[in-house]
């Protein structure tokens, strides 16, 4: 199953909880996180109020666009910490969650590939020239599954 491709994006896709977006809070840091991506933006600001108020944040939309709003107070290291957040992120989610697991570990060997125009970063662009670095991320984490 090496050549197979496993794109996700929406929540209510098929690997719908491979969305930061989806509703599976994690506990990290000692706070409960509503998504993945409440704490992975809260993390752009860690120890400062924002870090708080992005938790709380109602929706994971929400939570995205206070993370990407550069009046906010971005830590110096951002660039340099943002995968570790992010894979710690998912290692909480993937962890705390059974059904997540089982789903995770489910996709053999298949490639993971968030797959949006939206993000040439985390995602793939659209069009395969992204990084993908969330489907990356997602991959390291089901090894890492499958190793313990």
């Amino acid at each position: 199953m090496p050549d197979t491709v496993i794109n996700f994006y929406s929540t209510s896709g098929e690997y719908g909880c491979f969305s930061n977006f989806s509703r599976h809070p994690i506990f990290l840091k000692g706070k409960r996180w509503p998504t993945t991506e409440h704490y992975f933006q809260a993390q752009k600001f860690a120890g400062e109020p924002d870090e708080e108020e992005v938790r709380l944040a109602n929706k994971p939309m929400l939570a995205a666009s206070m993370g990407r709003d550069r009046k906010r107070p971005l830590r110096r290291d951002w660039e340099s910490a943002k995968e570790n957040v992010m894979l710690d992120a998912l290692r909480a989610k993937f962890t705390q969650h059974d059904e997540l697991k089982a789903i995770l570990l489910g996709t053999g060997d298949a490639k993971l590939v968030e797959h949006t125009a939206n993000d040439s970063y985390w995602g793939d662009g659209g069009d395969g020239s992204g990084k993908n670095r969330l489907g990356h991320l997602l991959m390291k984490v089901r090894e890492e599954l499958r190793a313990a």
